[in-house]
């Protein structure tokens, strides 16, 4: 006799769960759809949104780890602790001061993110024809997509860091509502797979 999986136990867990509270999902499935298509119509907006709240998140996690860092000064690596969190602190300051000069900066690492992961994707394809075979050019497309992305969003600056970050955040948004939608859609009932 074998033992059950443990695996099989949580996935049957996580789908009662789904099931039993699919309403909430959805209602958090249409907000982040609403606020989604919101940030696409108004990028400038959801940028600066955007570069504020990591500003906030960089002071108070600088502020926390300071405390923490201070607690703790007998602890090895207290200097660098100190480093981080002062860091911390002052682009937390930085990005609340001047959200729009923020946005800028936000933009230029989403660009040379999406520009990284390109180059990534594509050398990933070539490299894995054979065993990719019939979806290697599917994920080589999504590789020059990334170049054609980052292309605009480097070429575009200064001007791309008002609408870059609020777009990309919007259209996540809406993405990842619909997949909340899809998901509680399927639960109703107890219907979750």
């Amino acid at each position: 006799m074998t033992a059950p999986n443990p695996i099989d136990s949580i996935e049957k867990r996580v789908a009662a769960s789904v099931a039993q509270h699919w309403k909430a999902y959805l209602i958090e499935g249409i907000l982040l759809v609403i606020l989604g298509f919101g940030a696409i119509v108004v990028p400038p907006l959801a940028s600066i949104a955007v570069a504020i709240f990591l500003g906030w998140m960089f002071l108070i996690s600088g502020v926390a780890g300071l405390f923490l860092t201070f607690s703790a000064r007998q602890a090895p690596g207290f200097w660098w602790a100190l480093i981080s969190a002062i860091v911390a602190i002052i682009a937390g300051v930085v990005l609340l001061w001047r959200p729009l000069e923020g946005t800028l900066s936000l933009t230029i690492v989403v660009g040379a993110y999406f520009l990284a992961e390109g180059i990534a994707t594509i050398m990933y394809s070539l490299e894995h024809r054979k065993e990719l075979t019939g979806r290697w050019g599917w994920v080589l497309l999504g590789g020059l997509m990334d170049l054609v992305i980052s292309a605009a969003i480097i070429t575009g600056l200064p001007g791309s860091a008002l609408w870059a970050v609020g777009l990309l955040v919007g259209i996540n948004m809406v993405f990842g509502g619909a997949t909340l939608i899809g998901m509680a859609l399927a639960a109703r009932g107890g219907k979750a797979a």
